[in-house]
């Protein structure tokens, strides 16, 4: 039977109590391991010319180099990487450019272990991920926009696509075409003025277009 290849995760953050926390998490899971830990934006960036992880946990408030501008810079290298942002509730400030950059979730520091993995295993997957009471906090503070008419099938997708489902996942729910998933998606982002799937949540929940 063949081994799938592990996740491969980077933390950064500048509490080492903290990074060794999530390592213990991460280094029980079969299906993960810590391959890079930074204690700052800098020195990730300097790891990242020898190595590329799936998966990143950002803090948001660290020297030397915040984790806005890592991950600019660190998008700007690797356009796919996959960033998840390790926040408190005071960095709301940030949310929303986090989400701009294309970051593909946010998780509180004080989640449990289960929440963490899975987070983890749902980004991965193509998906995204919101602690729930971030969630709400995003919504908060976004402004309201103008309704929109969409079709049956566009609301069926945003639903799922609110749940963090990948592409793949929508189309052997539906069953439709990823082709055919990635075209409604593109015309949610178009007609919600989102710039990616993450704002786009955010758009449709403010907005009362599904249900939390």
């Amino acid at each position: 039977m063949t081994e799938h290849p592990k996740i491969r995760v980077a933390i950064v953050d500048d509490h080492q109590l903290f990074r060794n926390g999530l390592k213990f998490i991460i280094g029980n899971e079969s299906d993960m391991e810590v391959i890079i830990e930074a204690s700052n934006g800098k020195e990730f960036v300097f790891f990242l010319e020898n190595m590329k992880p799936d998966l990143v946990l950002m803090d948001i408030n660290m020297p030397e180099m915040d984790g806005v501008e890592t991950t600019r810079q660190a998008l700007q290298k690797y356009p796919d990487l996959n960033v998840l942002v390790l926040s408190m509730y005071g960095d709301v400030e940030y949310y929303n450019t986090m989400i701009d950059l294309g970051v593909k979730g946010f998780i509180l520091k004080d989640i449990d272990n289960n929440e963490l993995t899975n987070a983890i295993r749902k980004i991965f997957g193509g998906g995204n991920y919101f602690s729930q009471e971030l969630l709400l906090n995003l919504i908060k503070h976004k402004p309201e926009k103008t309704g929109i008419d969409l079709t049956k099938r566009e609301k069926e997708v945003l639903e799922l696509i609110c749940k963090g489902h990948s592409n793949q996942q929508i189309s052997e729910e539906l069953f439709i075409s990823q082709r055919t998933v990635e075209r409604h998606r593109s015309s949610l982002l178009n007609k919600t003025d989102s710039k990616n799937s993450v704002s786009l949540v955010v758009y449709a929940i403010k907005n009362h277009l599904v249900k939390i």
